[in-house]
């Protein structure tokens, strides 16, 4: 273990997001075809009623006018990292407040200033997330770094930066929502968050 500073708060192991949920999710999205669209419009459906107040915040920052390459990666990188946390936690995800993904995104903010604030720092806030859950981040950078690659000439990338952002408060809120399963082997470090 080591120490970093951060105002973002750690992940519990149980938490995360292992590596075979999102190839799981990549094949559930990679086809192309009347029932794989009907597959996401339920998976969609069952976002917005599981999780109004994450869904509510997506949709708000995606109905805003933003470039459309951006807009088609923030449509699939938000159902994409909730499809994880559902196939990964099913039952032991709780709905996300309003206030705990306001507090989630303050969270963020804060990280950010601490790091501009001191030079020394080599780390951003999403290389912590990354340490966080390393196989979201990856599948989310992925997927980023290909559309700004295959679109360099077009993309808006504020427009990108808006997406990216708004996938690491939705991952980290997630990430706070997965209740401990019973009967797991809990760290010390874990009881304290």
């Amino acid at each position: 273990m080591w120490v970093r500073r951060t105002a973002i708060r750690s992940v519990p192991s149980y938490a995360r997001v292992p590596e075979h949920a999102l190839e799981a999710v990549r094949l559930s999205l990679a086809d192309d075809d009347d029932e794989a669209r009907s597959q996401l419009d339920e998976a969609f459906e069952r976002f917005e009623q599981t999780q109004s107040s994450l869904a509510g915040r997506v949709a708000d920052i995606l109905g805003k006018p933003l470039d459309e390459t951006a807009l088609a990666l923030g449509y699939f990188l938000t159902l994409a990292v909730w499809l994880a946390f559902e196939q990964t936690h099913g039952g032991h995800l709780d709905e996300i407040s309003e206030d705990e993904l306001r507090a989630t995104g303050e969270l963020l903010d804060l990280d950010e200033e601490l790091r501009v604030s001191d030079p020394a720092e080599a780390l951003d806030s999403d290389d912590v997330i990354a340490m966080e859950q390393p196989h979201l981040l990856e599948f989310v950078n992925e997927h980023v770094d290909a559309t700004l690659e295959a679109h360099a000439e077009e993309i808006d990338v504020d427009d990108v930066h808006t997406i990216y952002r708004l996938v690491l408060i939705e991952i980290l809120a997630l990430s706070y929502a997965v209740r401990c399963p019973a009967g797991y082997p809990v760290a010390k470090t874990e009881l304290q968050a």
